[in-house]
């Protein structure tokens, strides 16, 4: 009968463990879990009358933190110092005790008065990464009757897992916080990159653009932004998002150039799993990435009309479908926008919805082009050659007759060319002193003051006896060989340009 009976309790104990295990596996901050365990330690296990006391870190005394039965606020705080009463005992060894009856210890305290003095008691320590942090304390629902030692051993068993979850806890707790101080250093260090000290200037044009994105980061005011390829549009959108109250929030980018239509809707508006070969998984788009926080859209102004509907929704609306999906998504996103082209004249020719223009145009600020403030090449040069010599690891510096050389060409490739003439000298340049000899730039271009020759301006890039190597060419010379700006006048994409760059046996120029 004896056998029976312990067989009979061990596979309760062994359900109720299970039951705890599952109580504790459901909530990884220990707090939510003590008062379902000691319930379920009652309700399944006949153990009434539980209690968890927790170590206070800085008294070094046990402070008991929840009682099945009764809430937090219907009791006074107990406290139990090292040797004081059982608990104190099993503070000061950290050894289980297991009482046949609670009469038979004359330092039992029984501060709450819960505790019957004819039952058994049973109280095991709470061991956290090997330290004693806790005391868990029962007494079972009837008469000592020979299996105290296995309800002891049980105790044991739900101690140890409360430990671990404790220490779990601790843990993740630990991580998040280290996360926590990882994002907050690498904000800093983001903002102070993209801050207004990135953006180098002190001509009467470049002080008005300080002082437009001041005012407007303050708003979730969408803003576009105009200028030519390499005047530092999308420096000016970093600056916006990230002195603005969107901070904290994602910041997304897309060059709307580098994608065909078909993908570009994918990628701003996602899809569903389905809704394509190839779409083997649902994807959220680049606007629910941005949710809270902002867009950026660089070269809105080579979008298709039949994707300017799509996109004129979002704006309006805050609303999108994913491709392939008929349920409607709500989006929280501030979108900053930038073209170099002239928006008004692809208006006017049919090829940019008017509505969408003024949907993006709300607060425009336009770039001046570096020729138009050379008084600034000085300045951006030094701080150019700065971030250079970073990336090189040495110092470098430019000479008077230097700067004097830069402040002498119009620049057509603006800060974008700039930087590659300064990044060529430094590479020339030994001591890493940059003098007005290593300032190497295109005769051509220097001559003619702006991005094409006169022979390949005269080429009609539409004229269909134009074999394909000869326009390709024809439109890169048109271009100042920058082959993004050369794609847009073939209405490709940059990587379409390259290839055939490549296949037809095309030699680059470099500037």
């Amino acid at each position: 009968m004896a056998l029976d009976a312990e067989g009979a309790l061990n596979r309760t104990l062994m359900e109720t463990l299970y039951s705890v295990s599952v109580i504790l596996s459901r909530a990884l901050d220990v707090k939510q879990a003590p008062h379902e365990i000691l319930r379920v330690l009652e309700e399944s296990a006949g153990l009434t009358r539980g209690m968890i006391s927790v170590l206070d870190p800085e008294s070094g005394e046990l402070v008991v933190n929840a009682v099945q039965g009764i809430e937090p606020e219907d009791f006074e705080p107990v406290r139990y110092q090292s040797g004081e009463g059982v608990l104190g005992l099993i503070l000061e060894e950290g050894k289980t005790l297991a009482l046949p009856a609670v009469s038979s210890e004359p330092r039992f305290l029984n501060r709450l008065g819960i505790y019957e003095r004819r039952l058994p008691f049973v109280a095991a320590p709470i061991h956290v990464g090997g330290a004693l942090q806790g005391v868990l304390a029962v007494q079972p629902n009837r008469l000592d009757d020979g299996l105290l030692p296995v309800r002891a051993r049980f105790v044991e068993m739900v101690a140890n897992l409360i430990g671990q979850s404790v220490k779990l806890s601790l843990d993740v707790a630990e991580e998040k916080k280290n996360i926590a101080e990882e994002r907050d250093t690498l904000r800093r260090t983001v903002r102070a990159q993209h801050g207004f000290d990135n953006i180098v200037g002190h001509s009467m044009g470049m002080r008005k653009i300080f002082e437009q994105i001041r005012m407007v980061s303050k708003w979730n005011t969408t803003v576009l932004i105009r200028g030519e390829t390499g005047t530092g549009k999308e420096l000016i959108a970093n600056a916006i998002h990230y002195n603005s109250p969107r901070a904290r929030g994602p910041y997304v980018r897309l060059n709307c150039a580098s994608l065909p239509e078909n993908l570009l809707e994918s990628e701003l508006f996602g899809h569903e799993k389905g809704a394509f070969t190839g779409a083997v998984a649902q994807r959220r788009g680049r606007f629910e990435m941005a949710d809270g926080g902002t867009i950026f859209l660089d070269e809105i102004g080579e979008i298709s009309p039949a994707f300017q509907a799509k996109l004129l929704r979002v704006l309006q609306e805050g609303e999108l479908e994913r491709v392939g999906g008929g349920r409607t998504l709500k989006v929280d996103v501030r979108v900053i926008a930038a073209t170099h082209r002239d928006l008004e004249d692809a208006v006017d020719a049919g090829k940019f919805r008017e509505d969408l223009y003024f949907r993006l145009n709300v607060m425009p600020i336009k770039l001046p082009a570096l020729r138009e403030r050379l008084e600034d090449v000085p300045e951006i040069g030094r701080h150019l050659l700065v971030r250079i010599g970073q990336m090189q690891g040495r110092a470098l510096n430019l000479t008077e007759a230097a700067l004097t050389r830069l402040t002498q060409y119009t620049w057509p490739g603006n800060v974008r060319e700039l930087e590659n003439c300064l990044e060529r000298a430094a590479v020339m340049s030994e001591s890493g002193h940059i003098d007005a000899d290593l300032i190497r730039i295109d005769r051509q271009r220097e001559v003619a003051g702006g991005a094409m020759s006169s022979a390949a301006s005269r080429i009609d890039l539409e004229d269909p006896s134009l074999d394909e190597r000869t326009r390709v060419i024809a439109a890169l010379e048109q271009a100042g060989w920058v082959q993004a700006k050369a794609a847009r006048l073939l209405n490709m994409t940059p990587r379409q340009i390259a290839y055939r760059i490549l296949t037809l046996g095309i030699e680059v120029k470099q500037f």
